[in-house]
């Protein structure tokens, strides 16, 4: 079983890797991640001027090669109205692929995430959107969206390091075809460091999203490099073949040294 695709106005599939805005994200890398084969484009919100300023005159003529995806972490519906209505004019565009209510978490009421969930319905009824998407952290909260199939794409934390979702949540996701969207795959960076007590080879990027990519139930990982350099690595998952089964436990070691007893505040701070 396969999770359900996800596809561009073309009928075109998304990218297995997927460019994510960085306020700090060098000059060209959207159209060098274009050129390479990435359609799929995420930004939090209006301030990553830096890739919007690419992006928008790469849709004018690759509108309908392309997904577009952002998100609101608030929960006002008048207020994710208005953050809608901005992208559209800021790209020009009439719809936005995917749209995420980002960092659902237990402090939320759940039913006002359900009443902004179904204001996304309402939106995907009338073109605006076309996949509702909801960003989480918590593996409870995360199977019980799953569960009820509150969304249609998951946003998720997935790497060596925070392997949890492999027990549970990875399995629902896949068993409801809900493709999950990998992100700090590299574990903001610090997979790509090293560990005092690691003797073999150390990851490279392109290592870290292939171990993301490597489940079933996940349709595509997040990169968001800071200079052209960084995402010609990062492009190399593009090429490389999947891991087989000695590289996937290779890198379950690396991660299990890298987590450690999992008590610092980058550990804890989304459980």
């Amino acid at each position: 079983m396969e999770a359900m695709e996800l596809i561009t106005l073309n009928r075109k599939p998304a990218s297995i890797l997927g460019l994510a805005a960085n306020q700090t994200m060098e000059q060209s890398c959207v159209n060098r991640a274009f050129a390479a084969g990435i359609n799929y484009f995420f930004f939090y919100n209006l301030s990553f001027t830096n890739l919007l300023d690419e992006l928008k005159p790469l849709l004018t003529h690759n509108r309908e090669e392309l997904m577009v995806a952002t998100g609101s972490q608030s929960r006002d519906k008048s207020e994710l109205t208005q953050y809608l209505d901005k992208v559209r004019r800021c790209l020009e565009i009439d719809v936005v692929d995917v749209f995420f209510i980002e960092y659902v978490s237990p402090l939320d009421e759940m039913s006002q995430i359900q009443e902004v969930l179904d204001k996304l319905h309402t939106w995907q009824e009338k073109g605006w959107i076309r996949y509702v998407g909801v960003t989480v952290h918590n593996r409870p909260l995360a199977l019980k969206l799953i569960g009820d199939k509150k969304c249609e794409v998951l946003m998720h934390r997935y790497n060596m390091a925070h392997r949890g979702v492999e027990q549970e949540v990875l399995p629902a996701a896949l068993e409801a075809r809900i493709p999950i969207i990998a992100f700090t795959c590299t574990r903001w960076g610090s997979l790509l460091k090293g560990h005092p007590n690691w003797q073999a080879p150390v990851p490279q990027a392109a290592d870290c999203y292939r171990y993301a990519l490597q489940h079933p139930a996940v349709r595509l990982a997040l990169t968001a490099p800071q200079t052209l350099t960084q995402l010609e690595e990062n492009l190399r998952v593009l090429q490389a073949p999947s891991l087989n089964s000695s590289e996937i436990a290779l890198w379950q070691q690396y991660g299990d040294l890298i987590y450690g007893k999992g008590e610092d505040a980058f550990e804890t701070q989304w459980l």
